[in-house]
């Protein structure tokens, strides 16, 4: 870290005080996390949901509340740090006045919504002497910390190539990418930097060279009003053919009632703001939640392929598809020496000597796929406030420096998808 804490009234000098700026799933995993740590505290919430702030509120009750994360930023320093969670399209705005307040920062992808406004932000942090650290969690994983052991100890040889696939979901697309939060391109971007961009910059972190060329293609093929069944509606509460609809709202969000602590019931939170039959109906009925999901206004691509050229030929193909169970990522390297297949958890290498396949399962170092991103919340979280403790940004494995090339490449990608051409990086 760069920031002294002679403005924030810390207590002892190992103590770490955190604020957060958005409370909803990211934030509130991230404080969860961290105020399980030793010497860590959350003192203050900025947050204008209400029911959201209410839930914050009981696992935090000492931490002062803000409706607004400009009258936090407005004050004297009163933490060492700040957790940026706020929806993306604020990023930009909120980072930068952090940074000027003198916070340090763990800052949730993607970083912001266009190339200027990340500059912004990188420019921010040097200007002030600050430190931000980007989300960017699938780098911390055990799994990815295993399979850069692999690597590193030469068990493929010199990888040439590598295929990775991102299969999101059809329930999760529907929820949050036609109904939901990042529907639409003017508030989000791109699928590409919403959903994936920490996708790109872990093949960045494994293939370990820069990115020189790219090209990308994909569309909303599906979810369009053509594809509306017949004798549909505008909303599934009204909808003749619900019960055979796979992107059935009535069925999808009531199932949160019955799933305490659930990926269901935190849907079910995110469409209603409380998990209860009256919410979930009238939200159903009045709310963007409940739309068809062929009729929501929505423009994001529903599937995508980027290819990627790096340094000295190495090839790079990702694959971001709806039409899919929600998975972990599955990912293929291709090496002089033989082959990785891994999915988030187990890795798989087959070595070209000897014929022989071995499997190593990263969950027995304690954390499978799926939970907190296999420990890579833990570990980011681990880094950070080492940092700040030890005042060392240069130890940060995701400093917005190193996060913005990965950024560049999903926004050339976008690029190329929407003029057609292969778009180059500067070198």
């Amino acid at each position: 870290m760069v920031q002294q804490r002679d403005n924030a009234d810390s207590g002892h000098a190992q103590n770490i005080r955190l604020a957060v700026v958005g409370a909803g799933m990211r934030g509130h995993a991230y404080a969860a996390e961290a105020a399980e740590m030793p010497g860590v505290e959350i003192v203050a919430v900025a947050e204008k949901n209400p029911t959201t702030v209410r839930r914050f509120a009981s696992l935090f009750p000492d931490a002062q509340v803000f409706d607004d994360w400009r009258e936090l930023a407005a004050l004297p320093r009163l933490a060492d740090a700040v957790i940026v969670s706020l929806p993306d399209a604020y990023h930009r705005d909120a980072s930068v006045a952090f940074a000027e307040a003198g916070y340090d920062i763990l800052l949730e992808k993607p970083i912001a919504t266009s190339p200027e406004d990340c500059d912004d932000i990188e420019a921010a942090a040097k200007a002030n002497g600050v430190s931000i650290t980007v989300c960017h969690v699938l780098r911390y994983t055990t799994y990815t910390q295993k399979l850069r052991q692999l690597l590193e100890a030469g068990a493929i040889g010199e990888i040439m190539q590598i295929e990775h696939l991102e299969p999101i979901g059809h329930l999760h697309f529907a929820h949050s990418f036609v109904r939901g939060n990042w529907a639409r391109s003017e508030t989000a971007h791109s699928l590409l930097l919403a959903k994936s961009c920490h996708d790109i910059d872990w093949l960045l972190h494994i293939m370990g060279r820069p990115v020189q060329r790219v090209a990308s293609f994909g569309s909303l093929g599906y979810f369009r009003p053509e594809s509306q069944p017949a004798g549909g509606s505008d909303r599934c509460v009204s909808c003749a053919v619900e019960s055979s609809c796979a992107f059935s709202a009535v069925r999808f969000y009531r199932r949160g009632l019955n799933n305490p602590g659930s990926a269901e019931e935190y849907n079910a939170l995110v469409m209603a703001g409380e998990v209860t039959p009256e919410a979930i109906d009238r939200a159903l009925e009045t709310g963007p939640w409940g739309r068809c999901a062929f009729l929501a206004d929505n423009d994001m691509v529903d599937h995508q392929t980027v290819q990627m050229e790096f340094t000295e030929g190495r090839l790079a193909s990702f694959t971001l598809t709806a039409f899919s169970e929600g998975a972990n990522r599955k990912t293929r390297l291709f090496g002089t020496a033989g082959q990785i297949t891994g999915d988030g958890r187990m890795i798989s290498v087959y070595d070209f000597r000897t014929l022989k396949t071995t499997v190593y399962d990263t969950d027995e170092f304690g954390f499978d796929a799926a939970a907190g991103h296999g420990g890579g919340d833990r570990a980011l979280l681990t880094e950070f406030i080492r940092a700040l403790r030890e005042a060392s940004p240069d130890s940060l494995t995701t400093s917005i420096s190193a996060s913005m090339a990965s950024h560049r490449v999903v926004f050339a990608a976008e690029e190329a998808r929407l003029t057609g051409a292969v778009v180059s990086l500067p070198s």
